[in-house]
């Protein structure tokens, strides 16, 4: 017996939506709606009194359904303007694009898992082959998990659930590149901005920066936390821009570090006459920006290219599970970062 949903008015119904009021799971919708003769009567009227119901469009889906192909795959990613997430679209769309493929693309609002959720069940409404989930997946739900066993995902942020697959740089080792450089310059110690602890790629930075240190029989100062926008980098600078010995500074994000080096020039620290910075990420800027920043680069194109690869590769061959593609970030040496004054 079902329950009594209201459909919210905000959002079109999705395919977990069906599920969830039928009390079956997402693959067994899909079924249903293609024809499958495998579901029961009983089944069956579940899911098609719940569409009803709820008015869950179905034509995309059933078109895709019915051909076995739609020839499309779905990314989620999150609002934001951010250059690495535009640069990763950039490499999902030219790889699908070549491959004969179009790209369906959702935003999420935030990285709250029911908004993650909702995101990946518009997708599998439109009846794409495959998903590319480039949000940072930190909890997930049970529609999450049906909907990644009955539609192929890559994952390339680090997460994944029991049925996705992950292709990512290694921000652990960014994070350990980035200290070393510093600590290499005869720097006493590192100080670091991060960015927001809900973000995987944060808390890996974190983590090989404290590895780092630790290698080197240092101890961690206190870590900054900010949240990728450069006003962050600057409030955090406000702050280092006041402890003398803070010499040497890794920042999570490039978007960070200018508005960190702002803050030092207000405070007439010179760069790097008196401090050392190093960011991540490799944007545009960085190159262009007075001093140059050091940062660790990372090849957001290629992970883009890759993520769709392994999708496709999943698609063709259901049920085989490749390993982690992990790929090694790089050190760009630029005019912020020098050796201390003695």
């Amino acid at each position: 017996m079902t329950t009594a949903m209201t459909p919210d008015p905000r959002r079109i119904p999705g395919m977990a939506d069906v599920a969830r009021l039928a009390g079956v799971s997402a693959q067994t919708v899909s079924r249903t709606l293609s024809g499958n003769p495998s579901v029961q009567p009983e089944t069956r009227a579940k899911v098609l009194a719940a569409v009803e119901q709820l008015g869950y469009r179905r034509n995309n889906a059933a078109r895709a359904l019915s051909s076995g192909r739609s020839r499309a795959i779905g990314v989620v990613s999150l609002r934001t303007g951010f250059y690495s997430r535009t640069a990763v679209a950039v490499g999902i769309e030219t790889t699908a694009s070549e491959a004969g493929y179009i790209v369906n693309s959702v935003t999420t609002p935030s990285l709250d898992a029911g908004e993650i959720e909702q995101a990946m069940s518009r997708l599998a409404d439109q009846g794409v082959e495959g998903i590319v989930l480039a949000v940072p997946l930190i909890s997930t739900t049970r529609a999450i998990d049906e909907l990644t066993r009955t539609v192929p995902t890559i994952t390339i942020d680090g997460s994944r659930t029991a049925s996705t697959q992950v292709v990512a740089v290694d921000q652990r080792e960014v994070g350990r590149i980035a200290t070393r450089h510093l600590l290499d310059l005869g720097h006493e110690t590192v100080w670091h901005v991060a960015g927001p602890p809900q973000w995987l790629d944060a808390s890996s930075r974190t983590q090989g920066w404290r590895e780092a240190l630790a290698d080197a029989g240092r101890e961690a100062p206190p870590e900054i936390v900010a949240d990728w926008s450069p006003e962050s980098g600057h409030r955090a600078g406000r702050i280092l821009a006041r402890i003398p010995e803070a010499t040497a500074v890794f920042v999570a994000s490039d978007e960070m570090a200018f508005g960190l080096s702002r803050a030092f020039a207000e405070r007439g620290r010179a760069i790097p006459e008196d401090v050392s910075i190093v960011g991540v990420d490799d944007i545009p800027l960085a190159e262009f920006c007075s001093p140059a920043l050091t940062t660790v680069a990372q090849p957001f194109g290629e992970v883009g290219r890759i993520a769709v690869e392994h999708l496709l590769h999943a698609i063709s061959h259901p049920g085989a599970v490749p390993p982690v593609e992990s790929i090694t970030p790089r050190l760009v040496v630029r005019s912020s970062t020098a050796a201390p004054r003695r």
